[in-house]
């Protein structure tokens, strides 16, 4: 799938959202990396993250080759900040109306409008794509996040008590949403 619109931020600068590209690879896992080690709310820790450049650069050419997956980037002052995407939960009949949804931003970066973007995008080319139903899950501490995504309209289904265990702190509460893409 293919997106790209420029947007302006809260603090007045120009930020481009855009589909990865294969030449953003290293560029992606390096903000990667860095949104990693910057929050426990992120599904990995930086020392779980064995993706090369390579590898990142071909899952971005699958996805800009996709006709229903996307992973977009966000570019500000010519530096990649940011990443959100979405991709099919299953290709079996039962399942492929529903696609995950993951988000992150460079924490130097929240508060400025680019997550809120990001996601809606991601909500706008779901739908585009045929999805019926747009999928996450954040851990329950992370109110920020979940006010995001509430705003964004998605709803609560249920909840983990166990979803992630985080590194001496033990489990934390994940919090699964939901959004209905096809008003049914």
């Amino acid at each position: 799938m293919r997106y790209s619109r420029t947007i302006t931020l809260k603090d007045g600068r120009s930020c481009v959202l855009r589909s990865g590209t294969e030449a953003d690879g290293p560029a992606l896992l390096e903000n990667f990396i860095l949104t990693h080690s910057q929050t426990d709310w992120l599904l990995d820790y930086p020392d779980e993250i064995t993706m090369t450049a390579e590898q990142e650069a071909a899952f971005l050419k699958e996805k800009a080759e996709s006709e229903n997956e996307i992973e977009l980037v966000a570019e500000l002052d010519g530096v990649l900040v940011g990443a959100a995407g979405f991709g099919c939960v299953g290709k079996k009949e039962k399942v492929r109306h529903r696609a995950w949804f993951g988000i992150s931003i460079d924490r130097a970066c929240w508060g400025l409008g680019i997550g809120r973007a990001l996601t809606e995008a991601c909500i706008a080319c779901a739908r585009s794509a045929g999805y019926a139903q747009l999928e996450l899950e954040a851990v329950a501490e992370n109110e920020r996040a979940l006010a995001l995504y509430r705003s964004a309209g998605f709803a609560e289904y249920g909840r983990n008590p166990r979803g992630f265990r985080f590194r001496g702190q033990g489990w934390k509460e994940a919090v699964l949403m939901r959004l209905e893409l096809d008003g049914t």
